[in-house]
């Protein structure tokens, strides 16, 4: 919801094909429109209560959009910065999650969605996991 309406990241409709996609919650950087669509259509579905206290551009080519909402029960704030090329297109997505408790467990949630794809290796899996430990 913002300002009493639901709210819809239109930015997501318009991905340039060679978009790339970052945040706290991964390791590494999402290439391409399908995988940068499927983290952020994933990821809406374990944000609930989801409450928008800004969105709008800044700067010539920048959307930025804050909100916060739970994930798994767990209070969280979010903070999305596109950046838009020369046509229009969403060209480079960043989503900062804080506190990290909330950036942990988001990552986990999104690597078990993601498992046995290759979208799984930017989030927390049972085999990253096992390289951290040893």
């Amino acid at each position: 919801m913002y300002m009493g309406h639901p709210y819809y990241p239109h930015w997501l409709d318009n991905l340039a094909e060679d978009v790339t996609g970052e945040g706290a919650a991964m390791q590494g950087v999402a290439h391409g429109a399908e995988a940068v669509r499927n983290i952020v259509v994933a990821a809406r579905e374990e944000y609930k209560n989801q409450e928008f206290s800004f969105t709008g551009d800044f700067g010539d080519d920048g959307f930025i959009e804050e909100y916060s909402c739970e994930i798994r029960g767990e209070p969280t704030k979010v903070v999305v910065t596109v950046h838009r090329n020369a046509e229009g297109k969403t060209q480079h997505l960043i989503v900062n999650h804080r506190p990290r408790s909330s950036v942990l467990l988001f990552a986990q949630l999104m690597g078990e969605q993601f498992a046995g794809t290759a979208l799984a290796e930017l989030f927390i899996t049972e085999s990253s996991n096992a390289r951290v430990l040893h």
